[in-house]
């Protein structure tokens, strides 16, 4: 049976506990600040034409830089150019950040707009062996929150116990050559730990 009406979807799930609207605010309280200024890690996600895009940022506990309590700053490092996020941002500046902290079962939760910044003020903070970053993603904070435990705890995501060996799953090269018949997983694996020694800034 399909839901496709908000008052059935409701209905199935109950009242709103206390805590989770209480939580939720739109700036960065001391507490919340703490788990950004402590995070390597956060998933951004935008909206553009072409549809929407979820992906990976990290870098050592710090950058996620806290402007103020309405404002952050998140460097844009090297990758594969394809910007799609950026591009979103362009278009939409509408996003959403989940915040993680190893080890920590909460998350936190960010919506907001962002803006792509140029501004060598704005960057030079975010420089790490030197390289300041091309451009940094300005954030306007509209509403925070966090995420319970319940996900990660299920996940066992931080359990040492519940990790994969990378062997047990398909290499990047194998899963390029999973969408392109032609490509030569074998070279591309041989290639690109080197690859990624080299161009992590």
């Amino acid at each position: 049976m399909w839901i496709d009406d908000e008052a059935a979807l409701k209905v199935l799930y109950g009242s709103v506990g206390e805590a989770s609207i209480a939580k939720e605010v739109r700036h960065l309280t001391p507490a919340y600040r703490a788990l950004v200024e402590a995070s390597p890690f956060c998933v951004l996600s935008t909206a553009g034409p072409e549809g929407l895009d979820a992906t990976p940022r990290g870098d050592p506990p710090g950058f996620i830089r806290v402007l103020d309590e309405r404002t952050l700053l998140i460097p844009d490092r090297r990758g594969n150019n394809r910007i799609d996020s950026l591009l979103n941002i362009v278009r939409d500046p509408r996003l959403a950040l989940l915040v993680m902290v190893p080890g920590v079962a909460e998350t936190l939760r960010i919506n907001g707009r962002g803006r792509i910044t140029t501004d060598p003020a704005l960057l030079a903070p975010s420089a790490i062996d030197g390289k300041v970053p091309v451009t940094g993603l300005v954030i306007e904070v509209e509403a925070v929150y966090f995420q319970c435990s319940r996900a990660l705890i299920r996940s066992r995501l931080w359990d040492p116990a519940a990790q994969q060996p990378r062997g047990a799953l398909p290499s990047a090269g194998q899963m390029l050559k999973s969408a392109k018949e032609s490509f030569d997983a074998e070279a591309y694996d041989q290639a690109l730990p080197g690859r990624v020694a080299t161009t992590l800034y």
